[in-house]
């Protein structure tokens, strides 16, 4: 590719179906859905590098109120690696940025990313497996409802650090998956929803009030992919999430480490019990 003329720019909504294919190539099972709930939160999330016009590495930095940002599909073109595309447009991205930054490394790029800043806050493991059939359905669990949606996106802010409303209208209506709360004496106390992947299922989020909670929505959720693969991504510090995920047969398949460029939020992991995605934290 020498002497080709570089560029960047925001994606497409066309050119981000691409990114989230590049991500399924690279095994990160996105959701059938994914693009439209990611791009509802920020419509300029995305952004490409072009040389001559040809897509060649892209990234997203999904911003939040108060300059938080996280950062996610961070791809460069197989053929392209070791060139400094990649470079190039992560530096560029983040002259855009100027607040705190959080993201979701795989294990061997942890060391690349405390080089530019970022300091590992604790590991995620994305459990997967063919979930054990549960007992009788819970009755406190129910689909949500808009008479919901007020506390939804209370808790929500409680567990994620940041207001996303305009994300969770979309999130919160997979075409392919189902969002429930557990209500006790007119109390929401937790929430989640289950996606259709490119393979399998997934669960996030996953935030309540304790295990018992947890567990009866997992169990609820789980039902939606009978006979087939389902994926739960939790914060380590929790171990009654592992406990959770342990007793459903999943086992783990994959490791992240959660990292921040400046001060992350304060999350109460305690009530963390599945994470939204690795792209969007």
């Amino acid at each position: 590719m020498d002497g080709a003329t570089r560029s960047i720019r925001t994606l497409t909504r066309a050119e981000v179906d691409t990114a989230v294919d590049w991500a399924a190539r690279e095994g990160w099972n996105p959701g059938l859905a994914d693009a439209s709930a990611f791009l509802a939160q920020d419509t300029h999330a995305f952004r490409g590098l072009f040389l001559d016009g040809a897509l060649g590495a892209v990234i997203s930095a999904t911003r939040y109120a108060g300059g938080f940002a996280f950062i996610g599909f961070y791809i460069c073109r197989p053929d392209l690696r070791g060139e400094g595309h990649g470079l190039a447009l992560w530096q560029d991205t983040f002259r855009t940025l100027d607040g705190p930054v959080g993201l979701d490394a795989v294990v061997e790029q942890q060391g690349t990313y405390a080089h530019d800043g970022f300091v590992r806050a604790y590991a995620n493991f994305r459990f997967g497996g063919m979930a054990a059939p549960a007992g009788a359905p819970d009755p406190r669990v129910v689909d949500i409802t808009p008479a919901h949606l007020d506390a939804v996106t209370a808790l929500d802010r409680a567990c994620f650090g940041f207001p996303r409303q305009d994300f969770l209208k979309v999130w919160l209506a997979p075409p392919q998956g189902r969002a429930c709360v557990f209500v006790e004496d007119g109390a929401v106390k937790g929430y989640g929803v289950i996606r259709r992947c490119r393979a399998g299922w997934k669960i996030g989020p996953l935030f309540a009030d304790g295990a018992e909670v947890a567990g009866a929505l997992f169990s609820t959720l789980a039902q939606t992919a009978a006979g087939d693969q389902v994926f739960l991504d939790i914060p380590d510090p929790n171990s009654a999430a592992r406990a959770l995920a342990e007793r459903a047969g999943l086992a783990p398949v994959f490791e992240t480490g959660r990292m921040y460029r400046g001060t992350g939020p304060d999350l109460p992991l305690e009530r963390i019990f599945g994470i939204t995605t690795f792209e969007l934290g």
